[in-house]
């Protein structure tokens, strides 16, 4: 039951410290707004900032997700880690993917 607390008081603090990092652009994507169409430099860079953030909170959610889903299955330690560990990728995978909807993949389509 310890290692029950301990990853739940570890998502929480996760969730709690996820909102003050800061998202910036990487010096490829700020290329690739300055490469944009004028007209569209403002929805690219909100629209890569978005798969950013998106991102990052479908990790947090991710790891927490799959360290619970190890906690409540039994699973020891490292076999809790893992699941943590396989939640966080699936979760940065699937919040890239969504961010955004069609408005954002139309605009990153026109200006790669």
């Amino acid at each position: 039951m310890k290692i029950a607390k301990w990853a739940v008081g570890l998502a929480a603090l996760t969730l709690m410290v996820e909102p003050a990092v800061a998202v910036t652009l990487s010096s490829k994507d700020r290329a690739r707004v300055a490469r944009a169409a004028p007209g569209d430099r403002d929805d690219v860079r909100y629209c890569l900032l978005k798969r950013k953030k998106d991102a990052r909170k479908g990790t947090v959610i991710g790891a927490a997700g799959g360290a619970g889903a190890g906690v409540i299955a039994g699973g020891s330690v490292g076999e809790t880690l893992l699941a943590g560990a396989a939640g966080a990728v699936a979760g940065n995978l699937i919040g890239k993917g969504q961010a955004g909807g069609d408005a954002c993949d139309r605009v990153l389509k026109r200006n790669p």
